[in-house]
C-alpha cells in the first residue's frame, strides 16, 4: 500500500496523454479502494475536446473518470491506452 502512495503522489498533477499522443487532461486526484490499496480511477481536471468526446464514466461531481488498468506508462505524463479506456 505504501508503493500506492508513492506512485499517486508523482502522478497528480501530470498531464495525461493517449499512446497517440492525444491530450486529454491533468490527474487531479486518484481513486483507490482503501482496504488494498488498489488504485481504481485517475480524476480528470481541465478536460480537452479529445476526452469529453468518449463519453467516459464520471463521479457525483461530473469529473471525468479513467480507469487505472489503461495507464501504460507514467514518467513526465501519464499515457494511457485509449482502446483499454472506452
Amino acid at each position: 500500500m505504501e508503493d500506492a502512495k508513492q506512485l499517486s503522489k508523482r502522478i497528480i498533477g501530470k498531464t495525461v496523454i493517449s499512446k497517440s499522443g492525444k491530450r486529454f487532461g491533468e490527474v487531479a486526484d486518484i481513486i483507490f479502494e482503501t482496504k488494498s490499496g488498489e488504485l481504481i480511477h485517475l480524476v480528470l481536471e481541465n478536460p480537452t475536446p479529445s476526452v469529453e468526446k468518449l463519453n467516459l464514466e464520471r463521479d457525483s461531481e461530473d469529473n471525468i473518470l479513467i480507469p487505472f488498468s489503461a495507464v501504460i506508462a507514467v514518467g513526465d505524463m501519464v499515457v494511457v491506452s485509449e482502446e483499454d479506456i472506452i
